[in-house]
C-alpha cells in the first residue's frame, strides 16, 4: 500500500467485516464485499478536523447486511437513501450516475418555451425596472417556474442520517444531482465525482443590478443545518458544462451554475479532505446571508476544516465564510486568468489559513487570495505563494489599502492530524487529492 496516498490518517479507519454481504438496488442479485479493508466502513479519524468533534464522525460504518446497497442509477439510488430511515446504512455507486439522463426537455412543463421567454422579457420589451414575480402561472415565467419545480424534485436527494456514501473504484460519481444534507447527524461522502448540476431553467430578474442577470439553482451538495459531516477524496466539477461555454442573452451569461458546496444555517462540525474543487465560479459558501435573522442560527457554528483540497481553476469562494471558525490548512489553489481570489471574508468570520500553497499564473498578485466582504480578523500564517514565503495579510493591505484586513482569528485549530511543510504541499496534494484515490 502507497503510504503517501494512503495518508497517515488511515491507521485509525475501522476495518470492513469480512465477508458481509451487500444488498442491491438497480443491480440484480447480492454481492459480497471483498475481505479486509473496505472503505465503506472507514470512519473519520479521532482529531482530523471539526469533524471529528464530539461524537465524530461515523457515517453508516455501522450497517448490517441488510442496510448495504449497491446502486447503478437515479431511481436505486433515492430508494437506497429512503429505504431502512435513520439506522446505519452503506449505499454503494457504482459507475456515474446521471440524474436528467433524459435531459432539460423531459423536465419542461407543458407549453414552456424558451424563445416565447425571450421574447416577452427582453429588456426592449420588458424594460428593466419590474421583476417577474408578479407574472401569472400561464404566462412564460410561469411555466418557466412550473418547471423549475419540476426539476427541483427530481434532481434533488436527501440523505438521511448515519449514512455513508462511497464510490466503488475510480470512475464513481453523480451527473446533474444536487445532495442534500439537510437537519441530519453523521454522513460520510467519499470517492466520488460530481458534475454540477446545470439549472435547465434560470430564471431573467431585470432588476439584478444595472442591466439584469440571470440567476440559476442547485448546489452540488448542500450541508444545511447538518452537524458532523465528512467530505472526502471527492472531485467537484463543471465538466462537460463550463460557464466558458454557455451562451449570453440579453448581454449576460446565461448562468446555468450555483455552488459547489454549500455549509449553510446552523451546520457544524464538517470535515472536507482530499477532495478537488475544479472548473467553477462560486465554488464554497459557509453561511448564506449576513441578515441577522440569519445570524442567529449561525453564531457559534459553521465549524469547518478544510485540508489537503486541491481548488484549481476557479473564480471564488474556496470558501467564502460568514461566522464560523473555519480551519484551512494544507491545500493547494492553483489560479487561471479568470481567478478573482480563494478566501472570502464575510460577516463574523473566524478564518485561520495557514500552510497552504497558492500557484498563481504570471500577472495576478498574491494581494488578491483575500477578498474582505466585512471586517472580521483572521489567521494567515506560513502560507507560500509560487515557491515562496507569503505574508498574505501584509501583501493584501499593501496593494489594496482601502480594505485592510486585521490579523488574528481569535482562536488556535487543535484538531488537526499531520501537518505537512506548505512547500511541500503542491506535490502532496496533487498527487493523493480527488475521486479515484481512496486507498
Amino acid at each position: 500500500m502507497n503510504v503517501q496516498l494512503c495518508h497517515d490518517h488511515a491507521i485509525s479507519k475501522l476495518m470492513a467485516v469480512a465477508g458481509c454481504a451487500a444488498l442491491v438496488l438497480a443491480v440484480t442479485g447480492p454481492t459480497a464485499q471483498a475481505k479486509g479493508h473496505d472503505a465503506a466502513r472507514e470512519t473519520l479519524a479521532a482529531g482530523d478536523g471539526w469533524g471529528s468533534e464530539g461524537t465524530g464522525t461515523t457515517g453508516g460504518a455501522a450497517a448490517d447486511a441488510a442496510h448495504v446497497y449497491t446502486v447503478t442509477d437515479w431511481a436505486g439510488f433515492k430508494a437506497a437513501l429512503a429505504a431502512g430511515g435513520s439506522a446505519p446504512k452503506i449505499i454503494k455507486v457504482k459507475g456515474t450516475i446521471d440524474a436528467v439522463s433524459e435531459g432539460c426537455d423531459s423536465l419542461a412543463a407543458p407549453g414552456y418555451d424558451f424563445d416565447a421567454y425571450l421574447a416577452k422579457y427582453s429588456p426592449e420589451v420588458w424594460g428593466l425596472d419590474t421583476d417577474l414575480s408578479a407574472e401569472p402561472d400561464d404566462s412564460p415565467e410561469g411555466l418557466r417556474r412550473a418547471s423549475a419545480a419540476q426539476q427541483d424534485q427530481t434532481i434533488k436527494a436527501n440523505v438521511p442520517a448515519n449514512t455513508t456514501i462511497v464510490g466503488v473504484g475510480k470512475n464513481a460519481g453523480f451527473k446533474g444531482a444536487s445532495l442534500q444534507i439537510k437537519a441530519v447527524d453523521n454522513v460520510i461522502v467519499r470517492n466520488l465525482t460530481f458534475e454540477s448540476p446545470i439549472d435547465c431553467f434560470p430564471q431573467w430578474d431585470p432588476t439584478d443590478g444595472d442591466k439584469g442577470n440571470w440567476n440559476s439553482e442547485y448546489d452540488t451538495a448542500v450541508v444545511y443545518g447538518s452537524t458532523h459531516v465528512w467530505l472526502d477524496h471527492n472531485t467537484f466539477t463543471d465538466g462537460s458544462h463550463p460557464d466558458s461555454a454557455a451562451p449570453t442573452y440579453f448581454g449576460m451569461l446565461y448562468q446555468q451554475h450555483d455552488g459547489e458546496l454549500d455549509i449553510v444555517r446552523g451546520a457544524n462540525y464538517v470535515t472536507a479532505s482530499w477532495n478537488v474543487f475544479t472548473q467553477h465560479d462560486k465554488t464554497i459558501l459557509i453561511g448564506n446571508s449576513d441578515s441577522e435573522s440569519t445570524a442567529a442560527g449561525d453564531r457559534g457554528k459553521l465549524k469547518v476544516t478544510f485540508h489537503h483540497n486541491l481548488f484549481s481553476n476557479l473564480v471564488e469562494r474556496a470558501p467564502r465564510v460568514r461566522f464560523g471558525q473555519v480551519d484551512s490548512y494544507n491545500n493547494h489553489f492553483v489560479a487561471n486568468d479568470d481567478y478573482a481570489y480563494s478566501f472570502g471574508i464575510g460577516k463574523e468570520s473566524h478564518l485561520v489559513a495557514e500552510h497552504n500553497a497558492f500557484t498563481l499564473p504570471q500577472g495576478v498578485s498574491a494581494a488578491k487570495v483575500l477578498k474582505r466582504w466585512n471586517v472580521s480578523p483572521l489567521t494567515a500564517d506560513d502560507n507560500y505563494v509560487n515557491g515562496k514565503p507569503t505574508d498574505l495579510i501584509a501583501v493584501h493591505n499593501a496593494e489594496i489599502p482601502a480594505e485592510t484586513l486585521e490579523s488574528g482569528a481569535g482562536w488556535t485549530p487543535t484538531l488537526r492530524t499531520k501537518v505537512d511543510p506548505a512547500k511541500k504541499v503542491p506535490g502532496i496534494v496533487d498527487r493523493g487529492a480527488g475521486a479515484g484515490r481512496v486507498c
